[in-house]
């Protein structure tokens, strides 16, 4: 990782760990509607960057309609959470479980494939995964309660940002190959 992708990752970070603060002392109504808006606008830039990446690049590759397909799901998951603004919290709970139970797969089962490679690195991937999957039951649990979804995103937000900074800020060696 280059300086300025640190740089990056780490503003990035910082700007997760104010976004999860004013979420919590926001009031509890405008606090949905701006979790919708965050998550739509999050998943349409990386619906867009996904189908970006697509169009320039991996149509070439082997493997690469992968991104066209994961590009048109993220966009579409994206507008969908950007037209749900007047609805229930139990959507947005929904949309919560099944966001942090898929992440929590898809990190898990790439920190035990890199501690089957022999990567140092698994044990933080491993606890990031074992986390989504706690966050996708306490919303689960704790479905009927509106401050819910509040709570548990703001601490989704603010898990991530630390993680993300932890691992921007960590060594890493680097094997050069001339």
């Amino acid at each position: 990782m280059t300086r300025m992708q640190r740089v990056k990752e780490t503003g990035f970070g910082i700007l997760q760990i104010l976004a999860a603060l004013s979420l919590l002392l926001a009031p509890k109504d405008t606090s949905m509607a701006v979790i919708l808006v965050i998550v739509g606008i999050s998943f349409t830039a990386a619906g867009i960057g996904s189908l970006w990446f697509y169009f320039t690049m991996a149509r070439q590759m082997v493997g690469g309609r992968v991104s066209l397909y994961k590009g048109i799901i993220l966009f579409e998951m994206g507008a969908i959470a950007l037209a749900l603004t007047d609805v229930s919290h139990y959507y947005i709970l929904l949309y919560l479980i099944i966001l942090h139970a898929f992440q929590g797969l898809v990190r898990t089962l790439r920190a035990l494939e890199s501690r089957r490679i022999g990567a140092e690195s698994y044990k933080l991937k491993l606890t990031h995964g074992l986390l989504d999957f706690c966050l996708a039951i306490l919303c689960i649990i704790f479905i009927r309660q509106q401050t819910t979804a509040v709570l548990i995103y703001a601490s989704g937000l603010f898990y991530s940002a630390v993680f993300r900074i932890v691992s921007a800020l960590r060594k890493r060696s680097f094997i050069y190959i001339q």
